[in-house]
């Protein structure tokens, strides 16, 4: 049986709202950065993922160059 979504409205979904905020916040850049770099590389090693590839840097070598 699927489950209904837990709706909480008022004092208290504003409450929560704002700590979960306050988390999120208090990650700093670099940390996000460095996990995202990371979820990439795992990505990358993976051999069959659906969607577009991902973009190749161009290293400056071949005709457009």
């Amino acid at each position: 049986m699927k489950r209904t979504p837990e709706y909480i409205e008022g004092p208290e979904a504003w409450t929560r709202f704002r700590t979960a905020m306050k988390r999120v916040i208090a990650v700093p850049h670099a940390e996000i950065q460095r996990r995202i770099e990371a979820e990439r590389a795992a990505s990358a090693l993976k051999p069959v993922r659906p969607g577009p590839k991902p973009k190749k840097k161009r290293d400056g070598h071949g005709p457009a160059a």
